[in-house]
């Protein structure tokens, strides 16, 4: 265990906890999309507005990190977690831009299942953010973050599957797709945040 003669700045913790917090807003907006009448036009902005507030907290900790002699744990790790945090929140904001956009009145096959794991995963993030304190219990997070983030791959490849089945024309395929590559992604970065979590925890017992 690493012990600091110096004070810390623990504000980092309570930035880490912001973030978070964030990817949980984002994930049930992302839920908004499944309702029978959901504005889609709403939901993006409503997403986009969370993703811009998930911005300035990672401005925010790249600052206080920039200024802040001793950090809870290596500089480099504390850059890595801000921008995972940030890569999960703007791959939630494409995919709702992409229904938007694309003026998808019926998700694609799978996407209702990868946005509820979504919500899972970031719930999870949630609760192990404030554990960074002190380095505990944080085990189950990560390998619960992977196991989900296993669920999802095994629901995007038969998503994939079903759009390519000959069901849909070429347009309808092309669009939906990136929709449910981009919930893919974005259930790949919570995994990439949990890696980073694992990385710490190790460097730091």
């Amino acid at each position: 265990m690493r012990f600091n003669l110096l004070p810390t700045d623990t504000a980092f913790y309570d930035l880490f906890g912001k973030s978070a917090n964030h990817l949980v807003d984002g994930a049930r907006l992302l839920a908004g999309l499944l309702g029978p009448g959901s504005d889609h036009a709403e939901v993006a902005e409503r997403v986009r507005e969370v993703e811009h507030r998930c911005d300035e907290v990672t401005h925010e900790t790249i600052r206080r990190l920039n200024s802040t002699f001793i950090t809870p744990f290596d500089r480099e790790d504390i850059y890595r977690l801000a921008g995972g945090l940030d890569d999960v929140m703007d791959d939630m904001e494409a995919a709702a831009d992409y229904v938007h956009l694309y003026a998808i009145a019926d998700l694609p096959p799978g996407a209702a299942e990868q946005i509820d794991l979504l919500g899972k995963a970031a719930d999870l993030t949630a609760a192990a953010m404030p554990r960074l304190r002190d380095m505990r219990g944080l085990d189950e997070y990560w390998i619960e973050v992977n196991r989900l983030e296993n669920l999802g791959d095994g629901i995007y490849r038969k998503s994939l599957a079903t759009l390519f089945s000959g069901a849909y024309d070429a347009l309808t395929v092309m669009r939906l797709r990136d929709v449910v590559e981009q919930l893919e992604a974005a259930l790949d970065s919570f995994e990439k945040v949990a890696n980073i979590v694992e990385q710490i925890a190790v460097k730091e017992s």
